[in-house]
């Protein structure tokens, strides 16, 4: 897994699409904003829903309920991105809301289930408050393949 394993506990950041508790580490979260309007990405890769602009960055955003095989649906108000860090660059999720930071044990984490469609998208499953949380992993949302497309589609807009 990664170096959150290495301490005894982990903050993370809780958030909702449906019903079901999903999770990233707040190390990777950069902030939380209300939802705004998103700049269609022709070219991008199916799980790019388009992309934001936030201070002068181009930022995409990824729709996370492709990768948990979750109805899809249109942009809410109410809706909450989370802008998230990877090893390569800033990404926006959509979510339902964010619950808030809480801390987890890491020796309470396990692995995915092998048998979860989605389990290449999570870095472990844990419960929390009597409920299962999937934490999820950033850095396997977009393949090299798709982190290349999408480059190319981002350069492609900033002509």
């Amino acid at each position: 897994m990664s170096n959150h394993n290495k301490k005894k506990a982990s903050n993370i950041v809780l958030f909702s699409l449906d019903e079901p508790r999903y999770a990233l580490y707040l190390s990777a979260v950069e902030r939380v904003i209300h939802s705004v309007e998103i700049t269609p990405l022709p070219k991008a890769p199916d799980k790019v829903l388009g992309v934001i602009n936030i201070q002068g960055e181009v930022i995409p955003v990824i729709d996370i309920r492709k990768l948990f095989h979750l109805p899809t649906r249109d942009l809410s108000l109410d809706d909450q991105f989370i802008i998230a860090r990877t090893s390569k660059r800033l990404v926006v999720l959509v979510v339902d809301s964010v619950a808030g930071v809480s801390e987890i044990a890491n020796d309470q984490l396990v692995n995915a289930e092998e048998s979860l469609s989605f389990a290449g998208y999570l870095s472990g499953v844990t419960v929390f408050e009597n409920k299962i949380i999937l934490i999820t992993d950033l850095e396997k949302f977009l393949s090299m393949d798709e982190e290349q497309v999408l480059n190319k589609a981002i350069k492609e807009v900033a002509k």
